[in-house]
């Protein structure tokens, strides 16, 4: 099993990668099936299923595909071309991707919310045709966005995507128990594990200076965040909170006056700050979902900034740690909050931020995996519950929560010698079975819990 780094970490556009990216992603897939077709086109078409049609309005799904299907792509994504197109889309009707003639696509007739109709591959199911002139379909796809912006038709669903196409890598683990005895086996850290994967499959330089553009995109998330005022688009008139609980915090510093707790507040303005930005779809970078963002972030920002001795040498092997347990989590499991909930998604989250702090901080792979088993049990069974479809309530709080258990994980683990009771392995699956007898309400469909107990307006 191979998933890089960079599968991981998507640099993208918020609010959610499952809903917002992976439907611009598929856009732009099918754009190429378009490309690479004998036919004449002169229209498209396009039905959202499942939990793209019951959250995706606050999930911006209905912009992100059709973007999407004029050409946009989450990691070149620029808003104020994005507004230029849309109103431009909106007046003629008609988009005119690159390689292709101008097409009928008018979003009022030819985008769909389907919510009767689920489709049977995934909870996040779409449907792109494309027509002749006569205005029949002649070209159609069926994708389903699986968490995380990754995207799989239904034939790829269908057959188990591979995921190691291409060479062979030197420490090939599925599981927690695999990685541990090849760690154990080589001398080698997850972290030193997971780089000569990723040499194996690239170029050191270039990966090298693709997790620095990683961080610098996270951080500058943060900074955006937190030096940002306003409301929330979507409705709820939520407002944005980073920016004042930061200048709070900085005119405290050095006043003797704060609680030892106070380090919280400062793991969850970091955090906050990402997810605010998020939801106001902003650039994020996936971690391993846009909805869980804020937690990895915050957690290296807290390292950075808050503990003694830290480096930013040490950024990439953060990263590395993270991603090889974001991978086993997906591999095994899911990231998916329509498919698993929100323990998915933050829970996931907060697994990979513990690791990847016990990590830098000096922890053994047994160490890590213990991080990574507290932050993740301790998730289990969370729902999916975005009040008014928002990535907003409860997920901007959330976030910040889920960094401070990830802290705290990382450092109860660090006090043990990596002996523990419960096996990471036997938790991603405890949250798989958790995820798969869930009622689909508390799935990202807004059906359930706080989306139906707290007033929309």
């Amino acid at each position: 099993m191979f998933l890089s780094v960079f599968d991981m970490f998507k640099v993208g556009v918020g609010p959610s990668s499952s809903h917002t990216m992976g439907p611009m992603v598929a856009a732009a897939r099918f754009l190429d099936l378009m490309r690479a077709s004998p036919f004449e086109f002169a229209g498209l078409r396009a039905s959202l299923h499942g939990s793209l049609a019951f959250t995706g309005v606050g999930h911006a799904t209905d912009r992100a595909t059709i973007l999407g299907l004029a050409g946009f792509v989450p990691d070149s994504y620029d808003h104020d071309r994005a507004e230029a197109a849309l109103a431009a889309i909106a007046e003629t009707g008609t988009v005119t991707p690159e390689g292709l003639p101008t097409l009928r696509f008018d979003p009022r007739a030819d985008l769909i919310f389907d919510y009767d109709n689920t489709l049977p591959g995934h909870a996040n199911g779409m449907i792109l045709m494309a027509t002749d002139a006569q205005g029949d379909v002649i070209l159609r796809q069926v994708y389903y966005s699986v968490g995380g912006g990754f995207v799989l038709t239904e034939e790829e669903l269908a057959e188990g995507k591979d995921t190691n196409d291409g060479p062979p890598v030197p420490f090939p683990f599925h599981t927690a128990a695999e990685m541990l005895e090849m760690a154990r086996a080589s001398g080698k850290t997850i972290a030193e594990m997971k780089r000569a994967n990723e040499i194996a499959r690239g170029c050191a330089d270039s990966f090298a200076k693709g997790t620095a553009r990683l961080w610098e995109v996270m951080n500058a998330c943060i900074e955006r965040g937190l030096s940002t005022e306003g409301i929330l688009p979507g409705g709820l008139k939520v407002r944005r909170r980073a920016k004042a609980i930061h200048d709070a915090l900085m005119a405290e510093r050095g006043m003797n006056l704060n609680a030892p707790h106070t380090i919280n507040d400062w793991m969850s303005v970091y955090a906050m700050a990402v997810n605010e930005e998020n939801a106001a779809g902003g650039q994020v970078v996936t971690a391993p979902t846009n909805g869980a963002a804020g937690v990895l972030p915050a957690v290296l920002r807290y390292y950075l900034d808050h503990v003694p001795g830290a480096s930013e040498s040490h950024i990439e092997d953060f990263l590395l740690t993270a991603a090889a347990i974001g991978g086993l989590v997906k591999y095994n499991a899911s990231i998916s909050g329509a498919e698993a909930g929100c323990q998915a998604e933050v829970g996931s989250a907060a697994a990979m931020a513990a690791a990847g702090l016990c990590a830098v901080m000096g922890g053994t792979p047994e160490q890590v995996e213990n991080a990574a088993e507290i932050a993740l049990e301790h998730h289990l069974g969370m729902t999916c519950d975005p009040v008014a479809g928002l990535v907003q309530v409860p997920c901007i709080e959330r976030n910040g929560l889920g960094a401070i258990k990830a802290v705290s994980a990382a450092s109860l683990a660090l006090r043990g010698d990596g002996q523990h009771f419960v096996p990471l392995d036997a938790v991603i699956e405890t949250m798989r079975q958790t995820g798969h007898d869930m009622h689909e309400k508390y799935k990202e469909t807004s059906l359930g819990g706080l989306a139906v107990n707290v007033p929309n307006c």
